[in-house]
């Protein structure tokens, strides 16, 4: 192999990581902002003080960056290929989301009506979803912050080309 072919293959091997980079990086902004966006959508805004604000912000940033991290890892592993992000793309992508919208939704139902960790403000947008009342704001913060990650992350972590003969 040329060293130039050995450099554009190392090139491509190593876009997966870039992209994970990305995409990690880019939720823990998104979901941070969401996080502190939507607060008021919970009684915390009323009942807590700042500090347990900021802590319930916090906490939360880092359990949506777990979910992001489990479901990526999930769907590269059922799903993924040896090429990704250049191949499977938008298949990993999809089940990602489709994991984090499903862990959503069963952690809104069991900390709000089972647990009663944390309830809605009457400001919360509700989805009766199988009998459950769910919030509007965490199902759309789990379909728009990673869809707009992994659209940032595949474009960021395209490999650059070498001009031709160059390595």
């Amino acid at each position: 192999m040329t060293p130039g072919k050995v450099a554009a293959s190392e090139a491509r091997s190593g876009t997966w990581l870039t992209a994970i980079r990305f995409y990690l990086a880019l939720t823990v902004v998104g979901h941070l902002i969401w996080e502190a966006l939507q607060l008021p959508l919970y009684t915390i805004w009323v009942t807590g003080t700042a500090r347990e604000q900021a802590f319930a912000v916090v906490h939360c940033t880092g359990g949506d960056v777990l979910i992001a991290l489990s479901g990526l890892i999930a769907a590269l592993v059922l799903i993924g290929s040896n090429d990704w992000p250049q191949a499977a793309f938008a298949r990993v992508a999809a089940l990602a989301l489709t994991i984090g919208v499903l862990y959503t939704t069963f952690s809104e139902w069991l900390n709000v009506a089972v647990r009663a960790s944390w309830a809605y403000s009457p400001n919360m947008p509700i989805v009766p979803l199988l009998g459950a009342r769910i919030g509007l704001a965490p199902l759309l913060q789990w379909i728009i912050v990673p869809a707009i990650a992994f659209a940032l992350s595949r474009v960021l972590s395209r490999p650059v080309s070498s001009p031709v003969g160059q390595p």
